[in-house]
């Protein structure tokens, strides 16, 4: 008879940190999924929007690309409560079979029809990964090494769409252009979904959602396989402890809304969410190898020269780790926000000077690169890590789902609408319209975000709660 994860023997002395590895490495393939899901597109619209294929129009062209965001939307939205109901573990096995079945359905899709609606399902896998995956994670890491193992996840979507604008150029090159080569490149995503699937069946349940069902000698046996014996009771004593607490907790409702300092937090946070899309990043992310052509590179050339794009996005996650312990996030946002800004406008003008001339391409794919610098080392990092701290426990809930939900509804609906601003604007115009966008972005940070850089939740949410608000008319704290 197969022993359960969770049934497994305590870890010898010395094998806890590899178990952690081990398990931090098979659950951020799910990061890897999403990545290559949302950057596969990227090489693949060329070739399935030529006629003998799905002959797609500027409007199928976003609507393929953007109805994955849109599932994502309510993957996320969904995604967190069915974890909570029954299993983070259990849940990235259902997504790792999704991610498989959806992607062979798009893989063999024969028409628009039937690729927007496994792209949609899809999209459930990836918001589903995008929540469930950095809280299985959370709910595994010592305190220490919290905020550096949950950031792998990030650091696998980036690789994830490296990956993906590897594969499409590698691809393109060597299967005739004229065929389904597209169907090449979405099948792959197939691999990491099995790994994922089997992986996951070695991997132990979260010891935190193992004590939130009263299982607490579950709860124990995992933290025993990724903790020392001493550390693994202590740990399940602070577990108790917090469950305790957040039942004595009444969470926050879209009716505490009439409370200001409750709506500026939810506001703050929804318009953290947005900014980090207006900026215009997954334009470059889903389209960059139009971007290229349109600028005047050939599609294989574009293809190979995208994969630039993705080399940097890794590397700027890695400055981004690294700039967040030594920068306020403040001035790191709006930085950032100011580097692609510039990027943009430059874009714009440069796409207006030096249309038609032989350098366009090559100044193009120098600014998307630096673009993409600012944007993943400052702009993505701190978006996610202002997310998750400027609500208190008891708004927690309402304000991370509502704003990572408007997140990928801006999401969705840049990438549906990029394809027909560019054959409506064109280059130039397009980029002159985000570097508006961006100009509006800073001054909403300058204006509405507080530093949050060795705050304590306590201390964050007591500068909304009593900011700007008279003393005399102060609501209670409680909600």
């Amino acid at each position: 008879m197969t022993n359960h994860p969770s049934d497994a023997e305590p870890a010898k002395k010395g094998t806890h940190q590899k178990s952690l590895r081990k398990i931090t490495l098979i659950s951020t393939i799910g990061g890897l999924l999403f990545g290559y899901d949302t950057g596969v597109i990227n090489g693949a619209l060329p070739f399935m929007a030529q006629e003998d294929q799905l002959d797609l129009t500027p409007f199928t062209e976003g609507l393929v690309t953007s109805s994955l965001l849109f599932g994502a939307a309510f993957g996320a939205m969904f995604g967190g409560r069915f974890a909570d109901r029954i299993g983070r573990r259990k849940v990235i096995l259902y997504l790792a079979l999704f991610f498989f079945l959806t992607t062979l359905g798009t893989t063999f899709a024969p028409n628009v029809t039937v690729m927007v609606i496994f792209r949609f399902l899809l999209g459930l896998a990836v918001g589903g990964a995008s929540v469930t995956v950095p809280t299985f994670l959370a709910e595994m890491s010592p305190s220490e090494r919290r905020g550096q193992i949950v950031t792998q996840n990030e650091l696998m979507i980036v690789t994830g769409q490296l990956l993906a604008y590897v594969t499409n150029a590698i691809l393109a090159g060597v299967i005739d252009e004229s065929g389904n080569v597209w169907r090449y490149m979405l099948v792959v995503a197939t691999l990491p979904a099995v790994l994922l699937w089997f992986g996951m069946l070695t991997v132990p349940e979260s010891p935190r959602w193992y004590a939130t069902k009263g299982k607490f000698g579950e709860a124990l046996n995992t933290l025993r396989i990724i903790r020392e014996e001493q550390r693994a009771h202590t740990e399940l004593k602070e577990i108790k402890t917090t469950i305790g607490e957040e039942k004595q907790v009444r969470q926050a409702t879209f009716k505490d809304l009439s409370i200001p300092w409750i709506r500026r937090i939810l506001v703050l946070g929804i318009g953290i969410g947005i900014v980090q899309q207006i900026t215009g990043v997954n334009s470059i992310m889903y389209y960059g190898t139009q971007i290229l052509r349109e600028a005047g590179f050939s599609t294989q050339a574009a293809l190979t020269a995208n994969i630039a794009n993705g080399v940097i996005s890794v590397l700027a996650t890695f400055v981004g780790i690294w700039l967040l312990g030594r920068i306020g996030r403040r001035p790191m946002l709006i930085g950032g926000l100011i580097g692609t800004t510039s990027a943009l406008l430059l874009i714009g003008i440069f796409a207006n000077v030096l249309d038609g001339s032989a350098m366009l391409p090559y100044v193009v794919l120098a600014l998307t690169v630096t673009f993409l610098l600012f944007q993943q080392g400052a702009i993505s990092p701190v978006t996610w890590l202002v997310l998750s701290s400027i609500f208190p426990m008891k708004l927690r809930g309402l304000g991370m789902g509502t704003s990572v939900f408007c997140l990928w509804i801006t999401n969705f609906i840049i990438g549906f609408s990029f394809p027909m601003l560019m054959s409506a604007a064109g280059l130039s115009g397009t980029f002159f319209l985000f570097a508006a966008l961006g100009i509006g972005a800073i001054i909403f940070v300058y204006k509405f975000l507080p530093e949050t850089k060795d705050k304590s939740l306590e201390e964050i949410e007591d500068h909304f709660h009593y900011s700007e608000v008279p003393k005399a008319n102060s609501v209670p704290r409680q909600v």
